[in-house]
């Protein structure tokens, strides 16, 4: 055989390989191989609630109707990396900063119980590094403002723990931003937005290299955020405002906002804020009077001898037995969010941020974090590439912290 045409037969038989690769079904290119070569990434999980008020264990399997995440979960789902959410309670006035650093103990303490599973991550390098060890990286972010009680000194001490983001308000407004849980309450004070100690935590939420997180606030104070920030923002778990019309998403300008400021959108898979006729059902304000009234009921019947509040995790399963009322949505309401904002805003503008064991209800099919895989093969049979389900499925937050590592070390240097 001449040369010549040795080369073209080694081309021709590359050619056919490659093709043979990326058929639909073959196992190098299905949507299996696809999310088993991902580093995954879910930006928001509660289950610090269940590992302080529960004696919760990561390790120990649960069924799915007591919670959402553990080690064998992860595994299966093939999850690199959660941030955990540390959430006060409101009612906990006068001792945010206490719970939420019992909180974040509690998350420690957990890596501590499982060193060859699990790890603390703080850093993007710290994730990739967990994930070529094929350890679990556990992150933290601050769900709620009012945890640091009106102190940078304190947002600096959490940022020390390891708090790798903020969400600048919970559902109710504190006293330097708006919310969108309250918005409407004409008897909460608002700032319309940001008030100037509300910029400063931004700019110093920036320094630190702490992401910022518009997730449940107002659209005013977003759009504040969004403007004053030098680094990208995220929403670590919101969808999208114009499938299904809830304050906590995000609208189509809102998306592009974010896009503009190369942040990230990651996708709630909540019922109430992926499927509209779940959402009207389940907001019916009748309903919800109804469901409001069982939770303060109970809290009366079971009040602590030491005056501290019913904590969400005694009243969780009262919630959760009202939400089974109404049928579950099916998967492609949460694929319709994800496919939205990757149009609206650009495929390296969407990821994940699920709120397992914050929320009551997920999609059908959705029932832990094990079924992760479900989602990247809906993503696979809609045409989406392997790269772009590498992007949305992690790939797309890791390029935001690395720019909010970045900054940080930009404004650091600029103040020596």
């Amino acid at each position: 055989m001449t040369a010549p045409r040795f080369l073209v037969c080694i081309v021709l038989l590359t050619t056919l390989t490659f093709a043979q690769q990326e058929k639909p079904g073959n196992a190098a290119g299905s949507a299996q191989a696809i999310h088993e070569s991902a580093i995954i990434i879910d930006t928001h999980a509660d289950t610090p609630q269940r590992f302080l008020d529960e004696n919760f264990d990561i390790g120990q399997d649960t069924p799915v109707s007591d919670g959402h995440i553990d080690l064998g979960k992860i595994r299966q789902g093939n999850l690199a990396a959660e941030f955990f959410s540390i959430w006060v309670e409101p009612d906990f006035k006068g001792h945010y900063a206490k719970r939420a650093l019992d909180l974040i103990d509690s998350v420690y303490k957990q890596a501590a119980l499982h060193p060859d599973k699990m790890t603390m991550a703080f850093s993007v390098a710290d994730i990739e590094r967990a994930h070529q060890q094929h350890k679990f990286a556990a992150l933290m972010g601050i769900e709620g403002g009012h945890a640091i009680e009106n102190d940078l000194r304190l947002l600096r001490d959490f940022y020390r723990l390891g708090v790798r983001y903020m969400t600048l308000t919970w559902s109710n407004t504190n006293e330097w931003a708006d919310s969108s849980g309250d918005i409407d309450d004409p008897k909460v004070a608002h700032h319309r937005g940001l008030t100037l100690f509300g910029e400063q935590v931004v700019r110093e939420m920036n320094r630190l290299g702490m992401i910022i997180d518009i997730s449940h606030v107002s659209d005013d104070t977003f759009y504040q955020a969004v403007t004053l920030s030098r680094a990208p923002i995220i929403a670590s778990h919101s969808s999208a405002r114009a499938l299904t019309h809830h304050p906590r998403n995000m609208t189509d300008d809102m998306l592009r906002a974010i896009a503009q400021h190369d942040g990230v959108v990651m996708v709630n898979f909540y019922s109430a804020f992926v499927d509209e006729d779940y959402r009207k059902a389940s907001f019916d304000p009748a309903k919800m009077k109804q469901r409001d009234d069982e939770v303060e009921a109970f809290k009366k019947a079971h009040p602590h001898p030491d005056g501290s509040p019913v904590g969400y995790d005694e009243y969780a399963p009262l919630e959760k037995k009202w939400a089974a009322q109404f049928p579950r949505p099916p998967l492609k309401s949460l694929i319709d969010h994800i496919d939205h904002i990757a149009k609206v805003a650009g495929i390296d503008h969407v990821g994940l941020g699920s709120d397992f064991d914050g929320v009551t209800s997920l999609p059908q099919g959705i029932d832990s974090v094990a079924d992760l895989p479900k989602i990247t093969q809906a993503l696979y049979e809609r045409g989406y590439t392997r790269e772009q389900i590498h992007k949305i499925l992690g790939g797309n937050f890791l390029r935001v912290m690395r720019q909010v590592e970045a900054v940080a070390r930009q404004m650091q240097a600029e103040t020596h």
